[in-house]
């Protein structure tokens, strides 16, 4: 995938607990560090924004829609 230089504005502790970070190797360098951060920060967005979909979904609704048509199906299956 192809990068793109940005620059940005960070507060001094965030910028030295990041600069810790990469001293201690957890991050090659501070760009590492924040693409990291920020895909973290979009793909828990991307859950939430699930969850809160999944939310609005009606459960009784759901389930009768799961069920319609399954008593047909069960003639179907063998016995065991």
């Amino acid at each position: 995938m192809s990068q793109t230089k940005v620059a940005i504005t960070i507060e001094e502790g965030i910028l030295a607990k990041v600069d810790a970070l990469v001293r201690r190797r957890v991050f090659s360098n501070r760009s590492r560090a924040i693409q990291e951060a920020v895909l973290e920060k979009l793909e828990r967005l991307e859950r939430n924004r699930l969850a809160e979909e999944c939310a609005k979904l009606d459960p009784a609704f759901e389930k009768a829609m799961a069920d319609e048509g399954l008593s047909e199906d069960l003639e179907e299956w063998p016995k065991y």
